[in-house]
């Protein structure tokens, strides 16, 4: 579903991808590790559309992502609600005066009628447990609670793909077990999800497979969860750990 080939990407000069090759499977759940700056965030970027490779091509269920692709509207609008993204800091992805509107947002982009709209609102409030915010200011609520919202607003798309950005940075311990068994919930439904994270202890048990960033900014190493994880030595080596 998503293949990247010889992908490379830099920021002014800067490398922040170098010659990465990617393919993940319809359904396939995958994590994404590295030391800070080793390229995790900027590649969950080009697959959204964020940002496009210098160099090597990006193709989406059969689709080259390019600038001019995207510049087509009916394709962009398409695109960008196929995958849902979760940025790291959810102050960047919330504008909307109260929760509901942020929620209603994305729906009422892709043209539904108020009468659906309102259906996704109820679904997403009920499924992230917040319907006692609908009313809130999202720049009033605390770290966890915008979280929440920001996740909200995502699934409200009902994208076939989730792209996670570190999700359990900066939360407690029990916003953490929410989010695990709800990503959960959502790979056993079929969501294709894909997520940056350090945060290993949350995220066990979720992924079908890990892919390992160094701090030159390439792949260095695919496996599964298991076998990565338990291989410390190459972890510390790679400041990962």
């Amino acid at each position: 579903m998503i293949r990247l080939r010889d992908v490379s990407y830099s920021y002014d000069g800067c490398a922040a991808l170098s010659h990465v090759d990617l393919a993940v499977a319809r359904g396939e759940s995958v994590a994404f590790i590295g030391p800070n700056g080793s390229g995790k965030s900027t590649l969950l970027k080009l697959i959204n559309g964020i940002v496009l490779p210098d160099a090597g091509g990006y193709s989406f269920d059969g689709d080259e992502i390019t600038r001019q692709r995207l510049g087509d509207q009916a394709f962009a609008k398409r695109f960008h609600q196929r995958i849902g993204f979760l940025l790291q800091n959810p102050d960047a992805q919330l504008f909307c005066p109260v929760v509901r509107e942020e929620i209603a947002f994305g729906p009422r982009q892709m043209g539904l009628d108020e009468s659906a709209v309102a259906d996704r609102v109820f679904d997403c409030l009920e499924l992230l447990e917040i319907e006692h915010l609908a009313l809130r200011a999202p720049h009033h609520l605390s770290e966890g609670e915008k979280r929440k919202v920001a996740l909200a607003s995502v699934l409200a798309l009902n994208p076939e793909v989730l792209v996670l950005d570190e999700p359990m940075n900066g939360l407690d311990p029990r916003t953490k077990r929410f989010l695990r068994e709800l990503i959960v919930s959502l790979r056993d439904a079929g969501k294709t999800i894909l997520c940056a994270t350090h945060d290993f202890l949350y995220v066990e048990g979720i992924f079908q497979s890990v892919v390992v960033f160094s701090e030159d900014h390439r792949i260095v190493r695919t496996g599964s969860y298991k076998a990565i994880l338990s291989d410390t030595d190459f972890l510390e080596a790679r400041n990962i750990l």
